[in-house]
């Protein structure tokens, strides 16, 4: 009966996250069909361990393992050091539905110290990014070329560039690729401020936690913008900037990167889902 239970929880924690949205804070979205799907095998396989108790199936199946040429039976022993680790089983039913879903913010970027290991080329661990996204490694040489080239085509077109939240990571990593296509073009976008010692007064990086395709793979995105005045802001106050895209070379990085010199800046309430996703599309 436990494993029923166990495959119960398991079902309610997908219906439960797909009811109330928060799926989208563990995966990209176009992924979702996949947990959508978990729901219907996993009510298939409740059903069918239900079947099996009642029948007494199971039990039958476990009694005949546990006999040995001894003449004695071990099911007793084994039964409970099995159930010994079913607890285990319900700790993520527990979480799910009575601890909320924390969502990842500036103590992040805290927590792990302000680095960048996606510049630190001798870093076999630099997987986990920062600031540029990289999504190279996820495709082949000629896919992620032709992907690539296709988003600088988009993004390029025009004086201006909105990013909206469904276009944030595919511009991002273009830019970051492309820097002197994007020179001089006016950007709009939004995200959280986070402000470190190593920048000037007028100096912050804006911020979007995005994912690629889990939480896994997550990282934390955007540019160093640049105000025309020393301004105040506190880290995780979102905004919406306008300005030019330049370049600058960062010291701390010891590389060029791209920034924002703003024009414009508008405060604004922290979004109901503040992950973007890399769209592929």
């Amino acid at each position: 009966m436990f494993r029923v239970l166990i495959l119960l929880g398991f079902t309610m924690i997908f219906m439960h996250l797909h009811a109330t949205g928060d799926i989208s804070k563990y995966i990209n979205m176009k992924y979702s069909w996949i947990s959508f799907s978990t729901i219907f095998l996993l009510w298939f396989l409740t059903i069918a361990e239900l079947v099996f108790y009642m029948t007494g199936t199971d039990e039958k199946d476990h009694d005949h393992n546990g006999d040995c040429s001894c003449g004695h039976s071990h099911e007793s022993s084994n039964k409970w050091k099995r159930r010994a680790w079913y607890p285990l089983y319900f700790l993520p039913v527990f979480t799910v539905f009575f601890l909320p879903v924390a969502t990842l913010d500036s103590n992040i970027v805290e927590a792990k110290g302000f680095h960048f290991p996606i510049y630190d080329k001798k870093d076999p661990y630099s997987s986990h990014q920062f600031l540029q996204p990289d999504t190279s490694s996820f495709y082949g040489e000629d896919a992620y070329d032709k992907m690539i080239h296709k988003d600088l085509k988009k993004y390029s077109k025009g004086d201006t560039l909105n990013l909206e939240d469904e276009e944030f990571l595919n511009a991002m990593e273009t830019i970051y690729r492309y820097p002197g296509e994007f020179t001089g073009k006016q950007i709009s976008f939004k995200g959280f401020m986070y402000h470190t010692k190593e920048l000037k007064d007028n100096q912050y990086f804006l911020f979007r936690f995005g994912i690629i395709h889990c939480i896994a793979d997550s990282g934390v995105f955007g540019m160093l913008v640049q105000f025309p005045d020393d301004v105040s802001f506190k880290n995780d106050d979102w905004v919406t900037i306008t300005g030019k895209v330049s370049t600058m070379y960062y010291q701390p990085f010891k590389k060029t990167i791209p920034i924002v010199k703003v024009t414009k800046v508008k405060r604004e309430e922290k979004p109901d889902d503040p992950y973007v996703y890399r769209n592929n599309q």
